[in-house]
């Protein structure tokens, strides 16, 4: 293991860019760069302005952003864009190979396909797309990427049920497991509770974005219903007996640090659960949840963690074996993950 003392010559000697990195929360429509966003428009006979200072306006959140719902307003603009099965697949390949570029080892990608269903796609048909891109990355760039299927929580339960039952029954793909994104604040784990139990019938690994904004009961709701892994998990600091509840079960936290100080779900550091998770021994994984709106990536995350926590080397080394221990990938897909991360590290040593 990395001595946490030496933590500030080693990250000058080897940048956190240089790091060897797993992510377990990005999501596909947040995250795509500028050029893509412009080949995506041009394919869609969309119109953009000609700077990336324009553009950036449209697609990244704004700084007098208030709430998750504000946050989430961006994506409208994306939506359009992803709507047949070419500008699919460019859109996974892109948000993969940024994530090479950072030396990510693993990535898991989630995306809504009822989102990319208006203009006659099925919803097979978007997760072939996507795994076709994610397959061409794989080969091109040396990284395992999955994909993640979100159901919106705020869309018609037969709707979210009818899509995870084709996409679960379709022979050939291989997504790794379920999500439930949208809106938290209206629609909290027991109002889709039998959703919830549906899913988790369906024999996939699940995921949950739950706790971001700001109600810890969310949270109880989620690890009740047996959840081990929760996206965000925010609203639990300042909780200690949730904390231990989180830890009992548990359950990995996928945090998200920048993103949360976008949407207020951390109004600020003090309020984000960094510090008493790792305190308490959680599971603690470190994503972007969306690269271009939140204008991040995961050596900007890393950075922050260092600036505000003083997190180490160490530290980081153990985030991502949490990551890759709680990855919805085999068994054999971990254990070569395992020994890839400890080679990258132990080179640091």
């Amino acid at each position: 293991m990395i001595d946490s003392n030496r933590k500030w010559s080693l990250i000058m000697k080897n940048t956190l860019h240089d790091l060897v990195k797993t992510e377990l929360h990005c999501h596909l429509d947040g995250s795509l760069s500028f050029e893509t966003i412009r080949e995506l428009a041009e394919m869609a006979n969309i119109a953009l302005p000609e700077s990336d200072s324009e553009l950036a306006k449209l697609v990244t959140v704004p700084e007098d952003s208030e709430t998750l719902i504000d946050y989430l307003k961006i994506f409208d603009f994306i939506r359009p864009l992803l709507q047949t099965q070419e500008a699919l697949s460019l859109a996974a390949y892109d948000v993969a190979k940024q994530a090479a570029a950072e030396h990510v080892l693993y990535i898991e990608i989630r995306f809504a396909p009822e989102l990319s269903m208006d203009k006659g796609l099925s919803a097979v048909q978007v997760v072939e797309a996507v795994e076709k891109g994610l397959q061409k990355a794989q080969r091109d760039f040396n990284i395992v990427a999955k994909a993640l299927i979100c159901g919106m929580r705020q869309s018609s339960k037969q709707l979210t049920r009818e899509i995870f039952r084709q996409i679960n029954q379709a022979k050939g793909l291989a997504f790794a497991g379920f999500d439930f994104a949208g809106n938290e604040h209206d629609f909290p784990p027991e109002e889709i509770a039998d959703l919830i139990r549906f899913t988790q019938r369906l024999d996939r690994p699940m995921t949950f974005h739950a706790g971001e904004c700001g109600c810890p009961t969310h949270i109880t709701q989620s690890i009740a219903l047996g959840i081990k892994r929760l996206g965000h998990v925010t609203a639990i600091c300042d909780h200690p007996e949730l904390i231990a509840d989180f830890v009992e079960n548990e359950v990995t936290a996928e945090l998200c640090l920048t993103s949360n100080l976008q949407t207020k779900a951390a109004k600020s550091l003090a309020e984000f659960p960094y510090q008493e998770l790792y305190e308490a021994g959680a599971k603690i994984t470190i994503n972007t949840d969306n690269r271009t709106v939140s204008n991040t990536n995961l050596t900007k995350e890393y950075q922050l963690f260092v600036d505000y926590f003083g997190t180490s080397l160490a530290d980081f080394y153990h985030f991502n074996q949490n990551a890759i221990e709680a990855a919805f990938a085999s068994e054999a897909e971990k254990a070569e993950l395992l020994t890839e991360l400890k080679k990258a590290y132990g080179q640091i040593d």
